[in-house]
């Protein structure tokens, strides 16, 4: 077994806690809804960056590159200063919602190059400028463009030009689980000799200000203290007693360590007296302000860090190397060759297991793999929220404005956050989405089942789920809507959790349970007229509607919604196939399975009821969003990602199969008998299975004629087909946008490959045009499992008009080869995700880096939006092996492995 197995076993088993120390530290902590105490909400005004170095966070920490335990307890990050900046760079810097052309947005170089699933081996890259850090003028130039005008970015102000910068690489590794070594190697990326300040930083989350957390916390505030030259003694009443040392510098100086409170400056920003005159921004105060009366005498506080000035050469690096340690698993020597061999060793053990587990033969696969694995591991966050507390303030506090106990979240007292999660972007989206978790499970079960299960099983505890069933969305308004997609992560979970008869059945009846009261929730509250025809709202695809589906409609009447309705026939679909899965064990399911089958057949049957308030409209061959109202019906005819929603549904049951349930193969059959009106879009074929006939029905929201219309415009290049994937709004809008009017206004729907030109839902994300992973991922798995029915009896066109047919599993493969172009290099070394950025084709400092943006340029290819959205752009890594598989059919030699399949 491999070493990282091993460990991955004993943490699972409890007999060893690698994972108790993460990347689970935030990237930003401030201007977030926890931290938000305003009483209009406005999150961006009431905590700015520029409080951030001086206001102790409520709800969490944040750092640059930093580590912490899983309960954030003690973090250890950095901090850097090039005698040009204004401040101390503690943290990233980044615009806010009102900043930012396009929504909030990072404005950093950082890069998440390795770890391991129990992060026993970590490794990330920041580029720091030598210049002055352009805050103000990324500020007001951004202020000055409209959201037809590109995004300013930190490349455009030309302060990496001429290589004016440093790489600061972080590379973590654990001998022991509580035995944690960091080396930091800083090189001097400039034609000319540079001085940095570098600060390694240790502190404790300030839990002693608010008066309400664990007992246990409150025994005692945690101390550090110096006890040695470059020596830290730490004393936690749950972690207990701890070391932190650093080593000397390269002249062989041991660093000056200062010492401070992690406590709110309050004399700076609010003009009150400060309980001690050591606070939060001390060591801000002390390298950049020069005032050495900031940092504690004493030597002891709640935060510490080592002082190092370096002056490196061009081209020249140092490395930094720092360890913090229980008492109880003290090494024999802080420092010297056995750090060096551990930090060796546990890279090594990193590269076999990836060369394990990733399955990929080409060198440049294996880069996006590895990094896109990389990326989902950093993105694990410690992320605190109890609702209850926040909206009624804190004993130690003053009492928040008596407006938060009627605005966002009020409804959800019951929710009760404190843990690692995997969220989509630690900058961006310091917080969870529950339908991207959903998402990031599947390629994290490639590497860390047990921590997929766990998150899966997570957002469906009784302190997370409403009492009523729903799904916390996220924390900007948990009672938003996102796609029920938990389940299908579930079934994948399930599949990757052994062979097909040593699968862990115990996780799948767990979720299944509570799965039944989310899809009940959804009947409930998403179905209003009983009809099988639902709503949701914007359902995670923020403005891809003419207006905001998640408000009453400007016109009256109610929006009946072909992808809600399409999710719910998804959702039974995944329920059925649970069902059926868990009646081997018990045959009480097979009522629930026949629920579900039942359920489903309605919905398909009232998505697709011409006569009646169906939402296909056989004219155009595709499904659009209703308006209802007043007895009429008025289809909003755009040709967008929503109408293709319909084509995620499908699953292929054998009659041997449904014989094996007697319960629910009898009702089936009755069904069939009794409802032919319904039955009939049943799609069934006979084949010869070890010489006996086997009836295989297939449940599809699609008829073979619907399904190939469908795929004439999706494979259409001039609507929905790019050269990168499947686009989320056609083409065909671009010249023909859809208008709709109301009164003397006009709503418009055009396409729009890039970033947004609305502001709905913010603005930073757009979905009139690009290319999203996972929504081309379900098309591709679900194109995977329609050949499996058809086989070769069914062919269509590759791109539409070029005269080439194939079968529906090559045009699955040949979108997995477009969408991997997104990220592997072209003939002259240029990824399409990086635009026409010329650094990452050409400077070897950049060349190998990669970037997993939240979503895609439908025409280009160019990342978008959040540029670290690595959660469900990850899925990147499973569809790989499918592109390869494509490039095989064409004779490109470096592919050999066919493509998955998802049945």
């Amino acid at each position: 077994m491999a070493a990282e197995q091993k460990r991955l076993k004993e943490d699972r088993l409890r007999t060893k806690n690698w994972k108790r120390w993460g990347p689970y530290l935030s990237e930003r902590q401030w201007a977030t809804v926890r931290e938000d105490y305003s009483a209009d909400g406005d999150c961006w005004s009431y905590f700015p960056h520029e409080h951030a170095r001086s206001r102790a966070y409520r709800w969490g920490e944040d750092g640059l590159l930093g580590i912490t335990d899983r309960q954030c307890r003690i973090c250890l990050a950095l901090a850097v200063w090039n005698e040009e900046d204004e401040f101390l760079k503690e943290r990233l810097f980044g615009l806010t919602g009102h900043q930012g052309n396009h929504g909030e947005d990072v404005k950093e170089l950082y890069y998440y190059l390795d770890s391991t699933p129990t992060h026993t081996y970590m490794r990330a890259l920041y580029k720091y400028p030598q210049t002055a850090y352009p805050y103000e003028e990324l500020v007001e130039e951004n202020g000055k463009r409209t959201v037809m005008d590109p995004e300013y970015e930190i490349l455009d102000t030309g302060i990496f030009d001429n290589d004016c910068y440093w790489d600061i690489i972080a590379e973590y590794a654990k001998a022991t689980p509580n035995d944690v070594l960091g080396a930091y190697t800083i090189t001097n990326r400039a034609p000319h000799e540079a001085t940095i300040h570098f600060m390694p930083t240790l502190w404790f989350r300030n839990v002693w200000s608010w008066g309400d957390e664990c007992d246990a916390w409150l025994e005692q505030k945690p101390h550090l203290r110096q006890v040695a030259p470059g020596k830290v003694l730490l004393n936690h009443c749950v972690l207990g007693e701890m070391i932190f040392e650093v080593d000397a510098g390269p002249d062989g100086t041991v660093p000056t360590l200062l010492f401070t409170e992690n406590d709110t400056n309050s004399k700076l920003l609010f003009k009150c007296v400060n309980k001690s005159p050591y606070v939060k921004d001390a060591f801000h105060n002390y390298v950049v302000k020069g005032d050495k009366t900031a940092v504690n005498p004493n030597r002891e506080g709640t935060k510490c860090a080592a002082h190092y000035i370096l002056t490196v050469g061009s081209e020249q690096s140092v490395t930094i190397r720092v360890r913090l340690y229980h008492h109880l698993e003290k090494p024999i020597s802080a420092f010297g060759p056995a750090f060096d061999k551990v930090m060796v060793q546990r890279h090594d053990e990193a590269d076999c297991f990836y060369e394990e587990v990733m399955g990929l033969k080409s060198v440049a696969e294996q880069l996006v793999a590895r990094q896109a694995y990389a990326g989902l591991l950093w993105s694990k966050q410690f992320y605190h929220y109890v609702v209850q507390e926040w909206l009624h303030g804190d004993k130690g506090q003053p009492p928040p404005p008596t407006e938060r106990l009627y605005g966002r979240n009020t409804s959800w007292i019951h929710l009760f956050n404190r843990d690692v999660i995997s969220v989509p972007d630690k900058w961006e989206y310091p917080w969870y989405a529950s339908w991207d978790l959903a998402f990031h499970m599947i390629p994290v079960a490639n590497i860390d089942l047990q921590f997929a299960k766990e998150q899966l099983l997570l957002f469906l505890r009784e302190w997370y789920m409403h009492p009523n069933g729903q799904i916390p969305a996220y924390e900007f308004a948990f009672s938003d809507v996102n796609p029920p997609v938990h389940a299908y992560a579930v079934i994948k979970v399930y599949k990757a959790s052994g062979p097909k008869d040593h699968r862990d059945i115990l996780f799948l009846a767990r979720c299944f349970h509570k799965l039944v009261l989310n899809f009940t929730w959804w009947v409930n509250r998403k179905d209003p007229d009983g009809r099988n025809i639902f709503e949701g709202g914007f359902l995670g695809l923020d403005n891809i509607g003419v207006f905001d589906r998640s408000k009453p409609l400007p016109v009256g009447g109610r929006l009946a919604q072909a992808d809600a309705t399409a999710w719910m026939a998804f959702f039974c679909v995944i329920m059925l196939e649970i069902s059926l899965i868990l009646a081997r064990r018990d045959p009480i399911y097979e009522d629930m399975a026949s629920k579900f089958f039942e359920h489903f057949v309605f919905i398909l049957d009232a998505i697709n009821n011409v006569a009646g308030e169906g939402l296909w409209n056989d004219v155009d061959g595709f499904y659009y969003d209703h308006i209802y109202g007043n007895n009429h019906s008025l289809p909003l005819k755009i040709r967008s990602m929503v109408g293709m929603v319909p084509l995620f549904s499908s699953m292929v049951l054998h009659d041997q199969e449904m014989k094996r349930h007697p319960g629910f193969y009898k009702r089936t059959k009755w069904f069939l008998e009794h409802k032919k009106d319904l039955a009939q879009r049943i799609l069934c074929r006979a084949s010869e299975d070890n010489g006996n006939a086997d009836d295989t029905l297939l449940l599809t929201v699609v008829t073979r004629e619907q399904l190939v219309r469908m795929l004439h415009y999706i494979l259409d290049e001039d609507e929905f087909l790019s050269p990168y994937g499947i686009r989320s709004l056609s083409k065909y809008h671009y010249k023909h946008p859809f208008k709709f009017e109301v009164g003397e206004q006009a709503h418009f729907v055009q396409y729009q490959p890039a970033e947004s030109q609305s502001k709905l839902f913010g603005g930073n994300s757009n979905w009139r045009g690009p290319i999203w992973i996972p929504m081309n991922y379900l098309l591709i798995e679900n194109l995977q499992r329609l050949d499996y029915f058809y086989q070769d009896t069914l062919k269509v066109e590759c791109p539409t008009g070029s005269g080439k047919y194939m079968r529906l599993k090559d045009v699955a493969a040949e979108l997995s080869l477009r969408l991997s172009r997104l990220f592997l290099p072209d003939i002259y070394g240029s990824r399409a995700c990086h635009g026409l950025e010329e650094r990452y084709s050409k400077d070897p400092n950049f060349r190998d880096l990669v970037l997993f943006y939240e979503f895609f340029d439908g025409d280009t290819g160019r990342g978008c939006g959040a540029s670290h959205q690595t959660g469900w752009t990850a899925l990147i890594v499973n569809l790989l092996k499918s592109a390869r598989h494509r490039k095989s059919l064409s004779g490109d030699s470096t592919s050999s492995l066919c493509a998955a399949s998802n049945i």
